[in-house]
């Protein structure tokens, strides 16, 4: 008896514990597609074509967020150009060259501190660095290089956990076939960690691409003027120059909001809010759904 009765009390239990957990990630689902819902609803209205390409107005109605749009993919460009070479290198030897030992733990201890800083921290670290230490002034190179502290824990802690889920028979089953170790990992365990690897890249770039405070101290806060027939990459008028400063769409939002001398800075925001919501979610969707097909693809390849 006593026996049935603690079993029906552990079922009671659970039942209870399931309801409250469910509840609870309920409730965080709500809020969260409440906030989303919020600025969708608030903010596509005053989307339009015109708004997506027009350049901004600093005391008049009716500007747009083409350059800072542009900015904003622009500078994700550069960073993950500088980002991801280091990140593989590091995670490739994190995973399968360093020791188990104090140096390699201080150096992953060092990558879990530097991804919980503060973004804030890192826009006042690039902006002593970067803008004044290395005289790179507002930028798009002292932006994208802020931006690359930001984003290389991530992406390191992303490649290191994606080549261990890689079982080990398959590292052996390269060296077997007399491939070295270098070949064996280019070949066999990258191809097989390359969904999960840029799954975590596309992730990482839509929280790259919201990124605001640590551009304020770095990137600037202007957005002039671009000639996109110059393509001198060494004019600061070139569209594709990394010398010049470059306002991004999360930093406008800010800027709109916070200094409020544009007319309809609250239709201006609500609109630049919506397009920068509209951007992140493609990158989380698209991340999860590249992943899969990838990962489909290549076990149906094994197969």
């Amino acid at each position: 008896m006593n026996s049935a009765k603690k079993s029906r009390d552990s079922q009671f239990s659970d039942r209870v514990a399931n309801v409250v957990f469910y509840a609870i990630a309920g409730i965080i689902c709500l809020i969260l597609a409440a906030l989303l819902l919020y600025i969708l609803i608030t903010g596509l209205p005053h989307v339009s074509w015109k708004f997506l390409t027009s350049t901004s107005k600093s005391f008049q109605a009716g500007g747009g967020i083409g350059i800072q749009l542009f900015n904003s993919f622009y500078l994700l460009i550069l960073t993950m150009i500088i980002s991801i070479p280091i990140s593989l290198g590091a995670g490739i030897w994190l995973s399968e060259y360093a020791k188990k030992n104090r140096f390699t733990d201080i150096i992953r201890t060092t990558i879990e501190i530097l991804s919980s800083l503060p973004s804030v921290v890192v826009g006042l670290f690039g902006f002593i660095l970067f803008v004044l230490q290395f005289h790179m002034g507002f930028s798009l190179l002292s932006g994208a290089l802020a931006l690359t502290i930001f984003s290389l824990p991530l992406l390191t802690t992303n490649v290191e956990n994606a080549l261990q889920s890689i079982h080990f028979t398959q590292r052996e089953a390269g060296l077997a076939l007399g491939l070295s170790r270098i070949e064996t990992v280019w070949k066999i365990v990258i191809p097989a960690a390359l969904p999960s690897i840029i799954t975590g890249m596309i992730l990482a770039s839509g929280r790259v691409f919201g990124e605001a405070a640590a551009l304020i101290y770095t990137a600037g806060q202007s957005a002039p003027a671009l000639n996109f027939s110059n393509w001198n990459i060494f004019d600061i008028s070139s569209p594709l120059s990394p010398f010049r400063p470059a306002e991004t769409l999360a930093v406008h939002i800010w800027k709109v909001n916070s200094e409020g001398l544009i007319p309809d800075a609250s239709q201006v925001s609500a609109g630049a809010s919506a397009v920068l919501i509209i951007a992140v979610l493609i990158f989380n969707f698209g991340a999860r759904y590249l992943g899969n097909r990838l990962y489909k693809h290549m076990t149906g390849n094994q197969s």
